[in-house]
């Protein structure tokens, strides 16, 4: 399962490359809102890309069909492995489509069920997006529609990546792999927060007394 970071600090990038944990990079406009040209964003794109080694996936900064096939074809060409976030609506439809055809790779993000994740592989998106907390916080389970989404797309024969969004505690992790999930976008707050645990405090307290003891006078 690759993990995707949500991130654009170049040391965040490399801190978790340095001890590979990074297969990929995700870009939401608020992330890269501070570059103030293409060239800047290009740039970026084009680093995220080099220490990752990974797919980076942009999200779309506009909601109007035109402006994101241009945007999406500008982005395309900073890194090898863009993926280009479209949002699941239908009016966006035939963009998936037309961007396939060109060669751009597409993500579908807002994905909420396995009708909506087969709708949007057979237009051509090579990854769909979950956000697996909100269906937790209203009351249905996350989990449960990440199993529907991979069990539909393998039962049509369909290559089409699942990715889970929203993690924040260990336990998702484990719910999200026991679904098959392909990837994982996580904040780097949520993947230094996956390190800790109450009990190897405690263990490694106890390693040390007794390091002590064999080593004391």
């Amino acid at each position: 399962m690759r993990i995707l970071l949500a991130t654009a600090d170049a040391e965040e990038l490399n801190w978790a490359a340095q001890r590979q944990w990074l297969d990929g990079v995700f870009f939401t406009p608020p992330l890269i809102a501070r570059e103030n040209s293409e060239a800047e964003v290009a740039a970026l794109l084009a680093e995220a890309s080099r220490i990752s080694g990974g797919q980076v996936y942009v999200a779309a900064r506009s909601v109007h069909e035109e402006q994101i096939h241009q945007e999406a074809r500008e982005l395309a060409r900073s890194a090898e492995q863009t993926l280009i976030v479209i949002p699941f609506l239908e009016d966006l439809i035939p963009l998936m489509v037309r961007l396939g055809s060109e060669g751009i790779r597409v993500a579908a993000s807002f994905v909420h069920n396995g009708a909506q994740a087969l709708l949007a592989a057979k237009a051509g998106a090579s990854a769909v997006i979950v956000p697996f907390a909100d269906h937790d916080r209203f009351g249905h389970s996350g989990y449960e529609v990440l199993a529907d989404v991979r069990t539909v797309l393998d039962a049509s024969r369909l290559e089409c990546d699942v990715v889970a969004v929203g993690l924040r505690v260990a336990s998702d992790v484990v719910r999200c792999a026991s679904t098959g999930a392909d990837a994982l976008i996580l904040e780097p707050a949520v993947l230094r927060a996956f390190l800790q645990h109450p009990l190897t405090d405690r263990g490694f307290d106890s390693y040390l007394a007794e390091l002590s003891r064999l080593t004391g006078p």
